[in-house]
């Protein structure tokens, strides 16, 4: 199949790709006074709706704050699908991007599904539309067809499995041992990476997510010769020649437990600065410092920052209450079709709880963890 090659710093023909036009729709900062009375608002609403907010790493400090304040979560995409689908609460507000609200929706039907804004989308999920990754498929009909939580409902419709950073290389791992090949959409430096942990038979998707992919190898050479006793910590959504000065390599929540069990006292992390809010909660007394992406026509050493999380703000999580805008709904058959694949990961994962418990140390290829 041939490649087809994304620019998401170009829009569309309906816009809905440019991330001119995510920094554009980005609120702006409260006043403390503002931002207290919209803190206690949200709190107040959350409350009356009977309704819990689901918040990723990656989103506004305020937003973390209030989930936690509140009795939501702050949690990767795997923790955010497990807490939504089990918690009481009859209306789920998620903070985060909109693969996230549609998983919500799917595993839970019957609640309502909010979120802050529904334009906030994935470079990951807008590269892999439906209709081409479904002919994808149909021409490798002999492959177990594995696809990353940041993909739409349509896609994950399509999808043998589902998996998230968290448990990726576990389930790779497990399909690979039962003899099956993989079809792997649509980061193809995660799956670059699980191939070469695992050894798996994998074609893969060329997708890549736009924060992650500007993480720079020689600017990370630079800044570690200027901290010598950093660890380098890193997603594995980043390149190659990234991925492989890294001590420690995992997702969201991987990552942060590093930092809370590490015994190094600066750390350069190689993904969204979302996730530093909480590290520094959690790890006080360590310095954080940010991995170099020096993109394209950038001013600024790291700009590692989705624009499509920072689209999220108390203001949208008071009005999305307020109004009952931001609703998401997934149409039958999709949501029924969509189901399966994602209750086979939460299934495995149940299964193998050690499978996600601790962040990769290194790595060798083929084998897997040093």
């Amino acid at each position: 199949m041939e490649t087809v090659l994304y620019d998401f710093t170009k829009q569309d023909a309906s816009g809905a790709a440019c991330t001119a036009h995510a920094w554009a729709k980005v609120p702006e900062r409260l006043s403390p006074a503002a931002r207290e009375a919209a803190m206690a608002r949200g709190a107040a609403l959350l409350k009356a709706h009977d309704a819990v907010l689901v918040a990723h790493y990656y989103v506004d400090g305020d937003l973390q704050d209030l989930a936690l304040a509140t009795g939501g979560i702050v949690a990767d995409s795997l923790e955010m699908a497990r807490f939504g689908r089990d918690h009481a609460a009859k209306t789920l507000v998620v903070a985060g991007v909109r693969f996230m609200g549609e998983s919500a929706k799917i595993l839970s039907p019957h609640k309502r599904v909010l979120m802050p804004d529904l334009d906030a989308t994935c470079s990951l999920d807008l590269g892999c539309p439906a209709d081409e990754f479904g002919a994808f498929c149909d021409a490798h009909p002999e492959r177990q067809v594995v696809v990353y939580a940041n993909t739409s409902a349509a896609v994950k419709a399509r999808a043998d499995w589902m998996v998230t950073s968290s448990c990726a290389l576990a389930i790779v791992r497990h399909l690979h041992e039962q003899g099956q090949k993989i079809l792997w959409a649509p980061d193809r430096h995660l799956g670059r990476w699980i191939q070469e942990q695992t050894g798996a038979d994998m074609l893969l998707w060329h997708g890549e997510c736009i924060v992650h992919d500007e993480f720079k190898a020689l600017e990370l050479e630079l800044l570690r010769e200027q901290h010598p006793q950093a660890m380098v910590l890193v997603h594995p959504e980043s390149p190659e020649g990234v991925v492989r000065q890294a001590h420690v390599v995992g997702s969201t929540s991987q990552l942060l437990k590093a930092v809370i069990d590490g015994t190094a006292a600066e750390y350069i992390v190689a993904t969204d600065n979302g996730l530093m809010h909480r590290m520094r909660q959690l790890a006080p007394g360590k310095t954080l410092i940010e991995a170099p992406t020096a993109g394209n026509s950038a001013t600024c050493k790291s700009c590692a920052h989705c624009p499509w999380m920072a689209m999220n703000a108390l203001q949208g999580v008071v009005s999305c209450l307020q109004t009952g805008q931001g609703e998401i709904r997934v149409p039958e058959p999709v949501r029924g079709q969509a189901l399966g694949c994602i209750e086979r990961m939460l299934d495995f994962v149940k299964a193998h709880p050690d499978s996600v418990a601790q962040p990769r140390s290194g790595f060798v290829p083929n084998i897997g963890v040093a």
